[in-house]
């Protein structure tokens, strides 16, 4: 199955962050890092942060999601 062929609802964008514009208490966390990388529904909900672009791809896969990137 491709992109074009993916339901909706299994599509997730991931998306760089700046970690200064995330709340004090995230940016507390994220130990030095200057981006982080969120994961979107189609509807826009945010469903993790994570470290890497890499690791945001991972999350996608495993949890049978297709992820896309958002610049």
């Amino acid at each position: 199955m491709n992109i074009s062929e993916t339901p909706n609802d299994r599509l997730v964008y991931v998306r760089p962050v700046a970690v200064a514009d995330l709340p004090q208490d995230v940016q507390d966390q994220a130990e030095g890092l200057e981006t982080l990388y969120a994961l979107h529904s189609a509807d826009g909900e945010q469903l993790a942060l994570v470290r890497n672009r890499n690791m945001a791809f991972q999350l996608a896969l495993q949890n049978d999601l297709a992820p896309v990137n958002v610049h």
